[in-house]
């Protein structure tokens, strides 16, 4: 299945706008996670478990548990806080 990677803020910065990538079936938001902190150093860096990372699912906020299909697009960006 093909999937849209969209990050936002400092995770843009360091791994750009988005990446297309061709992925198997049965895949959750947090396998994807995953197998992008194993693609290389950046991602390694920039996802890794112990950051605060967000994440949404076709615009809506998820959790790592959601269920990835054919099409969707994940965004990861790090908490916002605001004043």
């Amino acid at each position: 299945m093909k999937v849209t990677v969209r990050y936002f803020a400092s995770l843009r910065e360091a791994l750009g706008a988005s990446e297309t990538l061709d992925l198997p079936q049965g895949l959750t938001v947090g396998g994807l996670r995953d197998r992008l902190i194993a693609q290389d150093a950046a991602h390694a860096a920039a996802l890794a478990r112990g950051r605060a990372v967000r994440c949404a699912l076709n615009q809506e906020m998820s959790g790592e548990e959601a269920a990835l299909a054919d099409g969707a697009e994940v965004a990861f960006f790090p908490p916002v806080t605001g004043g």
